[in-house]
């Protein structure tokens, strides 16, 4: 038997060691998590008192949301404390849990994508039949389906991970636990693992990206037959937001694991974890937001009737006072 000490905590060296960078980068992500926050939880709220978004495709969009903050808020809050602190030690079991709820997210809009491409085929394509097409079963079904399907995915990458013995260096060369450098640090054989662990990633994106692919596939076909202008500007604009955020998630994933091995660079995956796990969930809202104009019309009728309650009270403060 050979003599090994179990690692009990990690060391994240974070994104930079220079002490001259970490006070703009924390302004930086905190401006980063507080446009997310506000973007995304408003997204969510808007989308709750408007009854005109009550449809299957905001549905989605509200969740698609709230994926998107608690993704962030895995991650940038952690990195925050420590740029600010400069304690960047994370016990074993934080690691395992960060690693979980990061890797469940990611799944779940993965597929939160891919559902709402769906959404959008029944709509251009078959309108007639997308009230009994896409109900409120249907939607459930699907919603719980993403769900299920990341945290089962997050249980296989975490415990697949962490059931590796770490003997060696504890010092993660990232700014959170991801799963390529920590399983990088275990001193067992994990030929199997990395296995199982490429086998499921290439299912999970593969398989979401196969149906997003076949339902734009046969949207831009539906497009092309239609003989209105008004047809096709209609159909465009009701699926140029979810076509944008599409491109923009699965572009970073094609960028980050598509490259030959030797692309790869620490520093490069750093940053594009950056992109990843913060830039993205704070872009999504956005561009909905821009390209939306249903959204766009709940917004500014929200703010409406905020200026209008203001100048009602302002107008009648006088009486308001006096009854009181």
């Amino acid at each position: 038997m050979e003599n090994r000490t179990e690692v009990t905590e990690f060391i994240l060296l974070g994104l930079t060691s220079d002490p001259d960078l970490q006070v703009p980068l924390f302004i930086t992500f905190l401006i980063i998590y507080i446009i997310t926050l506000v973007g995304n939880l408003g997204m969510v709220l808007l989308i709750l008192l408007d009854s005109r978004l009550h449809t299957p495709m905001y549905f989605f969009l509200g969740n698609l949301s709230l994926v998107d903050f608690c993704y962030s808020s895995t991650v940038t809050p952690m990195v925050m404390a420590g740029l600010l602190l400069r304690d960047e030690v994370i016990s074993y079991n934080v690691c395992a849990v960060q690693m979980f709820f990061v890797t469940g997210f990611a799944t779940v809009e993965n597929y939160l994508l891919a559902s709402m491409s769906y959404d959008r085929y029944a709509a251009v394509c078959k309108p007639l039949h997308y009230t009994t097409t896409m109900t409120a079963n249907v939607c459930a079904c699907l919603l719980t389906g993403c769900y299920v399907c990341g945290f089962l995915n997050a249980s296989i990458y975490t415990g697949d991970t962490f059931s590796l013995f770490f003997c060696k260096s504890n010092v993660i060369h990232h700014f959170f636990c991801d799963m390529p450098a920590v399983m990088f640090l275990s001193c067992s054989d994990r030929q199997v693992n990395e296995l199982i662990l490429v086998c499921v990633a290439s299912f999970n994106i593969f398989f979401a990206l196969l149906v997003i692919l076949i339902s734009y596939t046969l949207i831009f076909i539906t497009i092309l037959k239609m003989h209105s202008g008004a047809g096709h500007q209609k159909a465009v604009s009701t699926c140029a937001s979810h076509l944008t955020a599409v491109s923009i998630f699965y572009g970073t994933l094609m960028y980050m694991y598509l490259q030959p091995s030797s692309s790869h660079s620490m520093d490069t995956d750093k940053i594009s974890s950056v992109f990843y796990t913060m830039i993205i969930p704070m872009l999504n809202p956005v561009v909905y937001s821009l390209r939306n104009k249903e959204v766009k019309n709940a917004i500014y009728k929200i703010l409406n009737r905020f200026q209008s309650t203001t100048n009602f009270i302002s107008n009648n403060k006088d009486s308001i006072v006096e009854y009181t």
